[in-house]
């Protein structure tokens, strides 16, 4: 649900509609944002020439963090937009070059780099449970292995924050919920947690850069430093009202919150848009203010609440009379979970017969199932998930009305997945209802849905 909009708040652009903008970087190339070591394997493996040995990477999570009970995908889009942005250029092999990371013959390599593999994933707005592969790279093993930190870098981060967001949407019973947290994060990290949590339910961003990059609805009115520059609350709220029109939300507890609101309906009267709570007891004071907005007959004036809100804060204040939420700190950093942790693994590889061969490391309490993974969402004969059933060198056996949860991102190097962030929102909802009620419940757990593994190699 997105809230009327008002003075002070942009509509949708055209990127909401289109397909996913090009990623926000301060450089044209991605092929940097890795760490070295993916490089030195390179280099190995092209003198031992075991680098265009066919290979399978699969990502996925071990666990859940934090007793939650689903998790929930974002990052596809930006992770493809980075893909078509992974090049080495002159610039990217000079500095290869001059820091000695390198031999000549794998910068020679890097400077014909194109990805030729095939990708398939978990789409945006997807739901994902431990040992789910949410991404699977295939490719020759160079290849693959060079974009495993920019993979996992990008959904690591953009998944935990829709996780969050998605809990935070739950707790709000349908009051809309705006982000707010670009303050508190690094400021590319602030653009993505800004689509990650329109993903989530998110009915807008305070974020100008995440409204022109991906069409979010933007808003946002006024700090206690502008109250605090006039003479007057009174002038402030005047000026306020002037240049943003009475629709405007006003900040009413810089001083003293009952005289700001009636301050607030004398100047802009019945129609004031909004005002803001930014501190206190916000239960007793929402009530408290909705008492006084309707004797003073603003009664469809609305009722904003911020301050360091995270879902359980959220929960709590779901019998006080508040219109929306603005959630900063807790969204942008996961609620505590500011990753997914997904890891990124090989699981099959060519073998010296030609056929491909399951593989996996089984360090203690790291074990791996080796074999490329078919997963599928099991569902009953009311359409209720029941289990996230993973078929292991092949698809699982179902009755039809199983769903497969995999979709082709990349095709032969060229991107085959294009779709809007309302696919992915619209996604996330459906994916939602099919989860047993108890799923939307904020304290610790298990998964919701135990992981069944099926096939030759199981």
């Amino acid at each position: 649900m997105v809230p009327p909009a008002t003075a002070g708040q942009t509509s949708p652009t055209h990127a909401r509609h289109g397909t996913y903008p090009e990623v926000v970087n301060a450089s044209a190339s991605t092929a940097l944002l890795t760490d070295r070591y993916e490089l030195t394997m390179l280099q190995a493996t092209l003198r031992d020439g075991t680098a265009q040995r066919r290979s399978v990477f699969e990502m996925f999570a071990r666990r859940l963090s934090a007793g939650r009970r689903y998790g929930v995908v974002a990052g596809i889009g930006r992770i493809l937009d980075a893909l078509q942005d992974f090049h080495f250029g002159e610039d990217e092999l000079q500095w290869l070059r001059e820091a000695e990371v390198v031999d000549e013959a794998t910068l020679s390599w890097l400077a014909d780099y194109r990805f030729g593999g095939s990708v398939w994933g978990y789409p945006d707005g997807g739901l994902y449970f431990p040992q789910s592969p949410v991404l699977i790279v295939e490719g020759t093993f160079a290849e693959c292995v060079i974009l495993e930190t920019l993979f996992l870098s990008i959904l690591n981060h953009d998944s935990a924050i829709a996780s969050a967001a998605t809990r935070m949407i739950s707790a709000a019973g349908g009051r809309p919920c705006i982000e707010m947290g670009s303050r508190r994060t690094h400021e590319i990290s602030a653009v993505a947690a800004a689509r990650s949590a329109y993903i989530a339910g998110f009915a807008a961003t305070s974020n100008l850069e995440a409204g022109r990059t991906y069409g979010i609805p933007t808003t946002g009115t006024s700090a206690h430093s502008y109250t605090l520059l006039h003479d007057t609350e009174r002038e402030a709220f005047a000026a306020q009202i002037r240049a943003l029109g009475p629709g405007t939300t006003l900040l009413v507890d810089t001083y003293d919150i009952p005289a700001a609101i009636r301050t607030a309906v004398d100047l802009a009267g019945p129609e004031l848009g909004g005002v803001r709570l930014d501190s206190g007891d916000l239960v007793s004071l929402a009530r408290t203010v909705r008492s006084q907005l309707d004797e003073l007959g603003a009664t469809s004036t609305r009722i904003t609440v911020t301050s360091d809100l995270d879902e359980f804060a959220i929960a709590g204040l779901a019998a006080a009379p508040v219109d929306g939420y603005g959630v900063g700190t807790a969204l942008v950093t996961g609620s505590g979970v500011p990753t997914s942790g997904f890891v990124y693994k090989l699981v099959a590889r060519v073998g010296d017969d030609g056929e491909m061969m399951p593989v996996a490391k089984k360090s203690k309490d790291k074990v791996s199932m080796g074999g490329r993974k078919h997963p599928t969402r099991r569902l009953g004969s009311s359409g209720r998930a029941q289990a996230e059933v993973i078929g292991i060198g092949e698809p699982p056996a179902h009755d039809g009305n199983d769903r497969p949860l995999l979709v082709e991102l990349v095709r032969d190097g060229q991107r085959a997945h294009h779709e809007t962030l309302d696919d992915a929102r619209a996604r996330l909802r459906a994916a939602l209802g099919e989860l047993p009620p108890s799923a939307m419940q904020l304290s610790r757990g298990e998964p919701i849905l135990d992981t069944v593994y099926e096939g030759a190699f199981s």
